[in-house]
């Protein structure tokens, strides 16, 4: 064979067994810096991700991209400010062997934002003797005013008479942080910035009785403020109060109307659904705290914006002349995906909006990883479709909630196999601080797993629908300043079947009311049934485990240490007649209903359900509880009601260790249940149940554990595998 030939059959080899290697794929540039006319390549790169998406559409259309081949866009560290959303549709995806994936060259270094900087040369004293007569004396020297009109933000939306969550933009950040609209009391005053009244002029609430018409229907309330610092407010100007009006679940912002001095009577400008104080589980004493006042522009990091005449007032916390200060004005998702597949975005940060940061609507095989989604006045990621991926992203200083998963079909009990995992989501729920998760999720089969939840208002995890999996979740520090209310939670719904939430570390929750111990761990609401909670550790978790009257929810394996109550489960589903209401009611039955429950595949996946008003509806019934261990627990290791009792047979109850370490608690001695086996140390003589090191709240087992010699089918949980890991993307983490 002459060199000529060889070489010829040798190539046609190459392309036939390597064919990949022709389409190894195409790689595009960004740089903020590039010049204008840049055609993508490494020499002329786009300036904007918006140029990148359009020209891989042209490329597309003429055919010198090919549908075959994988793109990828390369960003150059910079700050890309977006005036509008940056959206991808379906013909912007890729396949499942040719992705398109946009990606930071140096991670984290790619700043994406919708908001404005202010030039920290635009802030200067204050100087104007009007404004200056309404601060404290003390904040006279320290504040500093911008004029907006220079940047050319337009007009300034006004703030609505009542709302939940967040107030119209924009919003201050400084140095990476949001800013504290004025506010009296500030968050560092006594009641952790807090303002409270018992005495209610007027409920707002209807009054059937009433020969009044007005009276009859929901109205503004009124209330006794013993305080007199509203008499230094300009009510015309507007200060609006937010506050937990009657439940400790339920916040909403509302506009005083008027103030009479006399009285110390303040009277709000729209009513509150659930009326003033019309009744709660909690504390008597409401609270609010008062926003929007130019008068209280009195602590570092506060800062209140004249909307008329776009001056931004700002007390600095420190020196400016190194500080970044971005005004967040656009209210619309910063990046938004909808009915496109295969597309990966990398190691980019979304930041600075007064709206959301990303929007996945209808998409499949869509992967966010690597990235943080920070300082926005709405959610994080809102998510639907099919096999996405949110994968080890930090989000934090979010007005709303963090990560939102919806997607699968309910009725054939499809899964959607939407993924949340490895991800960092604190400091959330900011602005509407109840019903905003760190992670929300419903439809069905969805995975959220290995993410650290922490440091917020209300849930870190509240869900519906079906046959989700939430395991391996490290979450502590969430229902901060809530009651009634559950670091997981869900209610109100016999058909939201088969959820698991096994091996989860759910610790040091806030304490809510402790009269009422109503901060829970894993809260199931309104006779919610069907879910499994398996092999968790609770740890200062208030009252641990709540069944609120629902049936077939298993509680095995877990271990519960120095909770106030341990295991709570109630009949409420025989004593409230709401429980099949259609008006103002849960309407249980209908909800089965609409699900079709009595035939296939519900009837096969859920044949309990499916016989259900044949088989005595209302009552809390087969909740097996096994193998669980309840160490320490303040008050009482099991909660349960008269009803709950009668039917305990029907429970069936096994092989529950209850352990008193020391003797300090003694709630071991109220265990009358069978079931539950009572183990005691003393002072002199603690039980050390093996943990590997209690001093830490380590509570991986050693080998030769007491636990598992007094409960040999209690099965080690995994703690070492709980919450973060170690990933190309969080390089900076312990492999564990």
């Amino acid at each position: 064979m002459n060199r000529f030939l060889f070489y010829f059959v040798f190539f046609c080899c190459v392309f036939i067994i390597f064919p990949a290697a022709v389409r190894a794929g195409v790689e595009y540039h960004v740089a903020a810096t590039a010049k204008e006319g840049g055609d993508g390549s490494l020499k002329a790169p786009f300036q904007t991700l918006l140029q990148a998406r359009n020209g891989i559409r042209a490329a597309r259309k003429s055919g010198v991209l090919k549908a075959d081949e994988a793109v990828t866009v390369s960003i150059a560290a910079g700050v890309y400010r977006l005036q509008k959303t940056l959206e991808f549709s379906k013909d912007d995806g890729g396949t499942a062997k040719a992705k398109v994936t946009y990606r930071a060259v140096s991670p984290g270094a790619v700043r994406i934002r919708g908001g404005v900087t202010l030039k920290v040369s635009d802030f200067a004293p204050l100087s104007d003797q009007a404004v200056l007569s309404r601060l404290d004396p003390a904040a006279c020297s320290k504040g500093l005013v911008c004029d907006l009109s220079k940047y050319g933000l337009g007009s300034f939306s006004e703030l609505k008479k009542s709302f939940r969550g967040t107030a119209s933009g924009p919003w201050l950040y400084v140095d990476g942080a949001p800013m504290t609209l004025a506010r009296w009391p500030n968050k560092d005053a006594a009641k952790e910035g807090w303002s409270g009244f018992s005495k209610v002029i007027d409920t707002g609430l209807p009054k059937a009785e009433a020969k009044d018409p007005q009276m009859k229907k929901l109205r503004p309330g009124s209330f006794v403020l013993d305080d007199p610092r509203p008499a230094r407010w300009n009510l015309k100007e507007g200060v609006w109060l937010l506050g937990y009006w009657t439940h400790d679940w339920s916040d909403e912002v509302i506009r005083i109307a008027a103030y009479d001095k006399e009285k110390k009577v303040i009277t709000l400008a729209a009513p509150h659904g659930y009326g003033i104080k019309g009744g709660t589980w909690g504390k008597a004493e409401r609270r609010f705290f008062a926003m929007n006042v130019l008068e209280e522009l009195d602590a570092p990091g506060e800062w209140y914006l004249d909307r008329a005449r776009k001056r931004l007032y700002f007390y600095p916390q420190n020196s400016l002349e190194k500080s970044t200060l971005v005004l967040a004005t656009m209210d619309q998702p910063l990046l938004k995906v909808k009915a496109a597949k295969h597309i990966n975005f990398q190691n980019l940060a979304f930041e600075y909006s007064h709206g959301q940061g990303i929007s996945l609507e209808g998409t499949q095989h869509v992967e966010i990883a690597g990235c943080e989604i920070a300082n926005l006045s709405g959610a994080g990621i809102k998510m639907s479709g099919s096999n996405n991926t949110v994968r080890s992203c930090d989000l934090f200083n979010l007005g709303t909630s963090g990560i939102s998963i919806g997607g699968g079909d309910r009725k054939t009990l499809t899964a959607g196999k939407n993924l949340v995992i490895n991800n960092e989501i604190h400091h959330y729920g900011l602005f509407r601080r109840t019903y905003a998760a760190g992670i929300g999720v419903t439809g069905c089969g969805h995975v959220v797993r290995n993410n650290s939840i922490h440091d917020a208002p209300h849930n870190a995890v509240l869900y519906s629908g079906n046959e989700h999996l939430f395991e391996l979740n490290d979450v502590y520090r969430v229902v901060m300043e809530t009651g009634d209310s559950g670091a997981f939670y869900t209610g109100r719904d016999w058909t939201s079947q088969g959820n698991v939430l096994r091996h989860n570390y759910i610790h040091d929750l806030g304490k809510g009311d402790a009269k009422h111990a109503n901060t829970m761990g894993v809260y199931l609401d309104d006779c919610d049934s069907g879910d499994r909670i398996e092999g968790n550790v609770f740890y200062r978790a208030g009252r641990a485990i709540m069944i609120g009257g629902g049936r077939d929810n298993p509680v095995s394996n877990n271990l519960i240490v120095d909770c106030t109550i341990g295991l709570h489960i109630d009949s409420r589903g025989m004593t409230w007649k709401q429980w099949n209401e259609p008006s103002g009611g849960w309407w249980l039955e209908k909800k089965a209903m609409d699900m079709n429950y009595q035939k296939p595949p519900w009837s096969e996946r859920y044949p309990k359900l499916a016989i259900i008003m044949k088989d005595s509806p209302r009552e809390p019934l087969y909740n097996p509880l096994s193998n669980n261990v309840f160490v320490d627990s303040v008050q009482k290791v099991y909660n349960f009601d008269a009803n709950v009792l009668k039917l305990i047979d029907k429970l069936e109850i096994e092989n529950n260790l209850v352990v008193n370490t020391s003797a300090a608690t003694k709630s071991g001695a109220a265990v009358k249940v069978k079931g539950f086996r009572v183990i005691s140390g003393t002072p002199d003589k603690p039980i050390d149940l093996g943990f590997l090191d209690f001093s830490t709240q380590n509570f991986k087992l050693k080998k030769e554990a007491r636990l598992l010699k007094e409960l040999p089918s209690f099965k080690p949980i995994p703690f070492d595998k709980i919450g973060l890991f170690k990933d190309e993307y969080r390089t900076h983490l312990k492999a564990k």
